[in-house]
């Protein structure tokens, strides 16, 4: 039997990591950028970079976009020819924007999954993503083998929208946790203790996250001073948030903690943060 040959619609941080990774494990990878310029890096590692027409007779097809509008245009642009091939969204959006981007998959005679992805460029490199898969049980058996390759575990969830909301949960805690770390360290202010020793007793206590244990050097040189480019960086956490409190305002749900958060996001944005790491907000916390 052939191999699978998957197609990636987007070659942004992510996108271009999943090709680099599908290349590796000896996958036929295709990609496609709205900037053509930008699938360099993929085509470096063994992608073929073909029109959007060409992308879609993949047999699978990633997308890796903006926002639930570029992949509704992308699936607009690819149409027909996805007829009877596996589309996988994997951008992080609301429930009702996977739901109408699979009602707009199906209607051109695609399967459809959303899933989203926890984990950044590191681990995608390394095929150790967690995968929040959504959909036809059946299409998910079908798009396995590949997403496998990504991820280090591939949980089917149940609807779309299910893996929308798992995903959205998982990121929550990630953002509060900056503003959280900036604030303990407003009680270490005029103590003498270097930022090295204090993130790293942090790092191995019982409130140590992963996120710091894996990016502690980059939060000690972000503390003293540089701020560090974020794989998932403080724009990338800001449009999670804020699509978190989008969907518990429809719902009728309160998140105060996240919405105090979102204010301390919006500043650092303002103050040209956006593509540093969320320790730079948790800087600007502990700076007071």
């Amino acid at each position: 039997m052939s191999e699978t040959v998957v197609g990636i619609a987007g070659t942004g941080r992510m996108g271009t990591a999943f090709a680099r990774r599908l290349c590796e494990t000896g996958t036929p990878v295709r990609v496609w950028n709205r900037s053509p310029d930008r699938t360099g890096a993929a085509v470096d590692a063994g992608a073929e970079a073909v029109a959007l027409e060409a992308l879609a007779e993949a047999d699978l097809v990633l997308l890796s976009l903006t926002d639930a509008a570029a992949s509704e245009a992308v699936l607009a642009g690819m149409g027909a020819a996805l007829a009877g091939r596996i589309v996988v969204e994997m951008s992080t959006l609301l429930p009702d924007q996977a739901e109408a981007l699979e009602a707009q998959a199906t209607a051109l005679g695609a399967q459809f999954l959303h899933c989203p992805v926890g984990g950044t460029v590191a681990p995608a490199l390394k095929g150790q993503l967690l995968g929040f898969a959504g959909g036809p049980a059946e299409t998910l058996e079908q798009a396995r083998p590949v997403l496998e390759r990504l991820c280090r575990r591939v949980e089917h969830l149940g609807s779309v929208g299910a893996a929308a909301r798992m995903k959205l949960a998982v990121n929550l805690p990630l953002a509060l946790y900056w503003q959280t770390l900036g604030e303990s360290l407003l009680l270490l202010r005029g103590a003498g203790i270097p930022a090295e020793q204090a993130i790293g007793l942090m790092a191995e206590s019982s409130g140590g996250p992963a996120v710091l244990k894996n990016r502690a050097q980059v939060v000690v040189e972000t503390l003293e001073g540089a701020d560090q480019r974020g794989t998932f960086d403080i724009a990338g956490l800001a449009k999670d948030l804020h699509l978190a409190l989008a969907l518990a305002e429809r719902e009728g749900a309160a998140l105060p903690l996240s919405a105090a958060a979102e204010e301390r996001y919006r500043a650092a944005l303002e103050a040209g943060l956006g593509r540093f790491d969320g320790a730079s907000l948790a800087r600007r916390t502990a700076e007071g």
